[in-house]
């Protein structure tokens, strides 16, 4: 799908807000809401708005602690590896990488021991991990979810 400019302030918006009314999307660029609507309907039926999430806090919800790790992967075990991974509900991202480490995760834990639960008793044990990583993270300066638009 080609965006237009208008598509894309409309992306802007939602991106900021996802409950931003189409009236007031409407109101902010000068159109009206039904054209909004039908815009961002087709924008969904192409699949460039994959879908809308609530952003929550991992820290109000008791996750305090969130790291980087790098996994290497022994061949022919890949598939199996990242199956199991996604099992774990800690993992919030599995990268598949060049370099270093053949995949990527970043993970929330409630504390360094749930961290070290997580490394040592989940995923050091499973099948298939030649060897790992882990960096806490101790700040973030920025991050952003979505590509800029």
């Amino acid at each position: 799908m080609d965006l237009d400019e208008t598509d894309r302030a409309i992306l802007r918006i939602l991106t900021r807000d996802a409950r931003t009314p189409f009236s007031e999307i409407a109101r902010r660029i000068d159109m009206s809401s039904a054209t909004v609507h039908d815009r961002v309907g087709r924008m969904e039926d192409a699949g460039v708005i994959e879908g809308y999430h609530a952003s929550v806090d991992a820290r109000a919800v008791g996750y305090d602690v969130r790291a980087l790790v790098g996994l290497r992967v022994e061949q022919g075990r890949e598939e199996d590896a990242l199956a199991r991974l996604r099992e774990i509900e800690a993992v919030q991202a599995i990268h598949l990488t060049t370099g270093e480490w053949d995949v990527m995760l970043r993970v929330i834990a409630e504390d360094t021991d749930h961290l070290r639960e997580l490394m040592f008793d989940r995923i050091a044990e499973m099948d298939g991990f030649a060897r790992s990583q882990t960096m806490i993270v101790l700040g973030t300066d920025y991050e952003t979810d979505g590509p800029p638009v």
